[in-house]
């Protein structure tokens, strides 16, 4: 297990050294009412006081209810300010507008709601001079179980490296909600998602692969080839060059 005092102390020390560097005023992120964004939002907190954290409910019922309750006791618990923009009638919108113009398929529509949400993210953050920062982990990443220009667009990410098993011992660490611990990691784009449903694969077998390089055969078919579709998202933008 890691030392999550050390890494409590150097995680708020690295976000303190970035927002400073940079000349922010504060820094805002999404408060999904899950795990990464708890970690996130209490790193930060703890970092900069200037912490928003921004709850987005933007189509699923869920997005209303559980994840809201959930988003608001860990912000309460921390002493986060936070503040709720309902984005569901602009995915509806958005959805009319495209309609008919391109073939929109399951994947078309769960990725609109992320993007909206990193839109608004920003809007906040050219508002009031602030850093987005990022709620991704290594297990996603590796998976690109992430939207591109979505959730996985960010400033900073001061929880990138740690795997969905780290995530958990830290916030135990922590003495965060135990709801946290208990509830199936999930996008939340639409009622009844979860990620390891989507993905066919559970985190507790992605981070034995990751953290000690053992998976069974099954289960490492689906992890590269996951991690074989996503890489585009990984690699920085192509661009020309000249010869």
């Amino acid at each position: 297990m890691r030392d999550y005092e050390y890494e409590y102390c150097a995680r708020t020390d690295y976000i303190r050294s970035v927002v400073e560097k940079s000349g922010a005023a504060g820094i805002v992120y999404g408060n999904s009412g899950g795990k990464d964004s708890a970690l996130t939002g209490i790193l930060c907190k703890a970092a900069c006081d200037n912490t928003v954290g921004i709850i987005m409910p933007c189509g699923a019922n869920r997005n209303y209810t559980t994840d809201t309750t959930d988003a608001m006791t860990v912000a309460r618990q921390y002493g986060i300010e936070t503040r709720i923009v309902d984005l569901s009638a602009v995915r509806t919108a958005e959805l009319q507008a495209i309609e008919g113009k391109c073939d929109l398929k399951d994947n078309v529509c769960n990725n609109i709601a992320p993007r909206l949400r990193m839109t608004t993210l920003y809007a906040f953050a050219a508002a009031e001079n602030r850093l987005v920062a990022g709620t991704g982990n290594r297990s996603e990443a590796y998976m690109g179980y992430f939207t591109k220009w979505g959730d996985g667009a960010h400033d900073f990410n001061p929880i990138a490296d740690l795997t969905v098993t780290e995530i958990y011992e830290f916030l135990r660490w922590l003495k965060a909600p135990t709801f946290l611990l208990q509830k199936a990691p999930s996008a939340g784009l639409f009622d009844e998602q979860t990620d390891e449903a989507e993905m066919g694969v559970t985190y507790k077998a992605i981070d034995n692969f990751l953290l000690n390089n053992r998976v069974g055969g099954k289960e490492m078919e689906i992890i590269e080839s996951f991690h074989r579709r996503s890489l585009h998202k990984l690699r920085p933008i192509s661009t020309f060059e000249n010869p």
